[in-house]
């Protein structure tokens, strides 16, 4: 799984958690993948940040968790599924599988550490 570096914003008022990768800018498109999760690609439809909207009831934690600056996400895909994973402070506190609709294939651990 290869490693790639993440920035994250949890914004308490709104409970709208995001990250991106820092070595990209901005999103060509956004793709709903379940559990209030979307993921946005760049122009060769690769992930490249997520959004996720009322993210303390989507997760199904505390606020609080998600103030953590240590958050880390885990994306595997094949042709068939995605496996998207939610880390704080090194603890699975999130799992959603979807179907893969989008085409893309990685295996990719984004981490802020």
């Amino acid at each position: 799984m290869e490693t790639k570096e993440l920035v994250t914003s949890y914004d308490e008022t709104n409970d709208v958690l995001s990250g991106k990768l820092t070595d990209k800018n901005g999103f060509a498109a956004n793709y709903f993948i379940g559990g209030g999760i979307f993921l946005n690609t760049d122009k060769n439809n690769m992930p490249v940040s997520f959004y996720i909207g009322e993210a303390s009831k989507s997760l199904g934690v505390d606020k609080k968790i998600l103030e953590n600056p240590h958050i880390a996400v885990a994306i595997d895909s094949d042709d068939l599924e995605i496996d998207f994973e939610i880390y704080v402070a090194y603890d699975k506190i999130f799992k959603l599988k979807s179907s893969n609709r989008f085409g893309f294939e990685i295996s990719e651990l984004w981490d802020t550490n």
